[in-house]
């Protein structure tokens, strides 16, 4: 088991008018190599939950066990848990700072202490996985790119460290549809190839439908649901009395299905939809 936390507590400002229970008694066990997708309303705890996970936020109380290493422990070195666990923040182009963007991604396997050949290994690995090319790039300054490449840039830098674990905070926040798509198609490349545990904060259920493959729901600090993704998209009323939806194209296959037609309802993508749809009128004409 790579993640397992037991009755995760955190409240801000305690003892003050303005205390703030934000995570209830969270209690999650996650296996290596799964894609999970963590999702819930704003506010309901999920970026304060993945902070946690490589000490960003100590915890009121409860434990949080990192591939063996109960990072609430006095003498635990972070620096070693920050190596395992990798985190994306939302918009995590306004972190680049070097001159270069050899340099930026550089800059975490340099401080890890690896020789240059490593580090250079490291970046230029990074880099193809992201989808940016190597030697036309690796000079530019990260500030004269597009909005995708410098989002891109900063994923490297993360990826770089070569994490067991990798976090993603909403990572394609304020993209265009294409970049969107890009990135979330080379985050699933990686998953593939690599085999290594990723954990997609997202509010875009289309998102989450296509990638993951079991859903973590917060609601007032609290894990929910716990399922796997088809399961989990089952649950339409429940989701929706807590201010979240289903993929569009799973809410037509329900519908489509209200009309009387033999379709299944557990649909989770354009594609699945277009076969699903492709077998009903086939089956309709004989």
């Amino acid at each position: 088991m790579i993640i397992d936390i037991k009755n995760l507590n955190f409240i801000y400002n305690p003892n003050t008018p303005f205390e703030s229970r934000a995570l209830d008694n969270v209690n999650i066990s996650i296996e290596k190599g799964e894609f999970i997708g963590l999702i819930g309303h704003t506010g309901s705890g999920k970026s304060t939950l993945v902070q946690h996970l490589n000490g960003l936020i100590k915890p009121t109380s409860g434990e949080i066990i990192i591939d063996g290493t109960n990072i609430t422990d006095k003498d635990v070195k972070l620096k070693s848990i920050r190596q395992k666990v990798g985190l994306v923040f939302q918009y995590p182009e306004y972190q680049l700072f070097e001159e270069s963007v050899y340099k930026d991604i550089a800059f975490g396997p340099s401080n890890l202490g690896l020789d240059e050949s490593e580090v250079h290994i490291r970046v230029k690995d990074a880099m193809e996985v992201v989808g940016l090319d190597f030697e036309s790039l690796k000079d530019r300054s990260p500030f004269e790119l597009s909005g995708g490449q410098k989002r891109r840039v900063a994923i490297a830098g993360v990826i770089a460290m070569k994490p067991k674990v990798l976090v993603l905070d909403e990572p394609t926040a304020g993209l265009d549809p294409h970049g969107r798509d890009e990135i979330l198609n080379e985050i699933h490349e990686l998953f593939k190839k690599e085999g290594i545990t990723i954990i997609l904060v997202s509010h875009s259920m289309e998102d989450v439908a296509k990638l993951v493959d079991r859903i973590l729901v917060m609601h007032q600090g609290k894990i929910v649901m716990d399922d796997k993704t088809r399961e989990i998209f089952k649950r339409a009323d429940e989701l929706e009395r807590i201010g979240l939806g289903i993929p569009q194209i799973t809410k037509f296959m329900r519908e489509f299905k209200t009309l009387g037609k033999d379709v299944r309802e557990d649909i989770l993508t354009v594609q699945e939809a277009k076969e699903e749809l492709l077998r009903y009128f086939k089956e309709k004409r004989r």
